[in-house]
């Protein structure tokens, strides 16, 4: 069935049960000025921002939204953009959007105009719904996208002139379900992600893809109305929502907490009984530095409910998991391994049960097929290295409007993932190495021919490569291997300076002055560029351990 039979689903089993509660741990006097004004809870007590919904009061606003899409003409087909920091109307309006029966399209936060105007074209969309913090970005580019596409606002400001007001739309729409047939396969949402180009993928999903993350994350994880699943990681990401999505299928409740500092993640845990958490590597490794360093102490928290902690996004470094559970000897871990191709994480996973292989990413996850194969799609032998490629509902239909692109990546039925791995004696699934030169810091991609194309404007610059260097924070830095042009001098800071015109994740975090070998056809050899300068970083690493 559609997801959106879910959701109706809890409305009558439990629908005025609390199912979103949304924390900004800033106080008053330090939070963003985009942050909107709400009401304390408890005022006295708690310096948070918090509001909460139930799930009929969920249901209502996407109600709301659905009818207003389709008043104006968006139904079966049509796509819808969001464009929105996490905030409590997130996953109504995700929702809504369905519930027209059209397409919903989540952009990345961190997307420039440029890159937002290449999604909204790329994806056909016919609406734009954004938020405050996007205001600047969006009008750059409001003459060329809005022309023939609706244009709405979120936020507690004053409507930009180039949109609408969302809440003066929605207020007087109707709040009963829009008499829309939904089935399985129908089309639901457009996810991004990266080419060799570095300029984004549509990755087009059925609602099958929605309903089997729902049934992989509950199978994985257990969760039951009375677990509270703790949310972190930007909605847009297929991480957080199909995590989440195992929450909702039993009708569990979570907590949108805006920052991830160790004593805000503790605190949210503690004080909204949460019991499930998923990680990025970067913190849960912040959570150990700051037990480490007495910065905070478990015993000022009520953390016994606390029961899986889970991670995934990038390679998660075996010490790392068992420093954890040195701290947390209680807890179930997993690790959890996808793509937005295979509607995010569990593909693959370690499974509770298997915290000794801590290292591998594991085995097929709930309804998944999984092959490691050589370039002719053939099996390899156990513990051979080939690609691994795998199979299920939860594949995706297709790269929307590219068509070489889809015949490359889904071949028979199997996603080839791009990623090299072996398969030990046991059945588990280790990740060797991977065959794009994607880099992931902190569970974001980077894209080194973005960075090379941007560098390469600098006056003196002759030639330029970026490729991942290992840190023990982020999983992965970017590092700028750079030629100079003969006589031409540029200091590390002079090109630190001249990145700043890049968003800053994007920003090399190493400068190398050296020659780019590239090879007879005019590749840059990148691999002679890991082999070179990856092994200094990984004793540098180890001696700042």
């Amino acid at each position: 069935m559609p997801i959106t039979q879910i959701l109706a689903q809890n409305c009558r089993l439990c629908g005025d049960e609390t199912c979103l509660v949304e924390i900004n741990p800033e106080r008053r006097d330090a939070r963003r000025v985009t942050w909107r004004e709400y009401e304390l809870i408890e005022p006295a007590r708690s310096p948070h921002y918090r509001r909460e919904i139930t799930w009929n009061i969920f249901d209502e606003k996407a109600n709301r939204l659905a009818n207003l899409l389709i008043s104006r003409g968006i139904g079966k087909g049509d796509k819808v953009a969001i464009l929105l920091m996490n905030c409590l109307e997130w996953l109504p309006i995700y929702f809504g959007i369905l519930k027209a029966g059209a397409i919903a399209v989540p952009l990345n936060f961190r997307y420039t105009p440029e890159e937002i105007k290449y999604c909204l074209e790329l994806a056909e969309t016919d609406a734009l719904i954004f938020g405050l913090e996007f205001i600047g970005r969006v009008e750059e580019i409001a003459d060329s996208v809005g022309e023939n596409r609706m244009m709405i606002f979120y936020g507690a400001a004053e409507c930009p002139s180039f949109a609408e007001d969302y809440n003066e739309l929605t207020t007087d729409r109707s709040s009963l379900p829009p008499d829309v047939g939904i089935s399985d396969d129908d089309f639901a949402a457009i996810y991004f992600s990266s080419g060799t180009t570095g300029f984004p993928k549509a990755i087009l999903h059925r609602h099958r893809s929605l309903m089997h993350a729902c049934r992989v994350e509950q199978a994985h994880h257990g969760q039951t109305r009375d677990d509270i699943f703790l949310c972190i990681p930007p909605l847009y990401h297929t991480g957080a929502k199909m995590h989440w999505l195992g929450s909702f299928l039993v009708g569990g409740k979570a907590v949108l907490l805006k920052g991830a500092e160790p004593k805000y993640i503790l605190d949210a845990v503690s004080k909204e009984k949460c019991t499930i958490v998923w990680l990025l590597v970067p913190w849960a490794r912040d959570i150990i530095n700051a037990l480490d360093r007495g910065e905070i102490k478990l015993s000022d928290y009520a953390l016994e409910q606390w029961r899986l902690m889970h991670i995934g996004a990038q390679p998660v470094p075996q010490s790392l998991i068992h420093r954890w559970l040195e701290y947390f000897p209680r807890h179930q871990y997993d690790t959890n391994y996808g793509l937005s191709e295979s509607i995010g994480p569990g593909c693959v996973h370690l499974g509770v049960e298997n915290a000794h292989k801590v290292g591998a990413i594991g085995v097929p996850g709930f309804g998944w097929d999984v092959k490691i194969a050589d370039d002719s799609d053939r099996p390899v032998a156990q513990g051979a290295v080939g690609e691994l490629c795998v199979k299920g509902p939860g594949v995706m239909d297709c790269y929307y409007r590219d068509p070489d692109a889809t015949r490359e990546t889904l071949r028979d039925g199997w996603l080839h993932t791009g990623d090299m791995a072996m398969r030990d004696e046991d059945g588990f699934i280790f990740l060797v190495d991977r065959k794009k030169d994607v880099i992931i810091s902190g569970g974001e991609n980077i894209y080194p021919v973005q960075i090379e194309n941007f560098l390469s404007a600098h006056a003196a610059v002759a030639d330029v490569a970026v490729i991942g260097l290992p840190d023990k924070r982020l999983g992965e830095i970017a590092a700028a291997i750079v030629k100079l042009k003969p006589g031409a001098a540029a200091s590390e800071d002079d090109i630190n300076a001249f990145c700043h015109g890049l968003p800053k994740y994007k920003r090399p975090r190493r400068v190398i002055f050296a020659d780019v070998p590239r090879n007879p056809t005019g590749k840059i050899e990148k691999p002679k560029l890991r082999a070179m300068y990856g092994a200094r970083e990984i004793v540098a690493t180890q001696n700042r351990a």
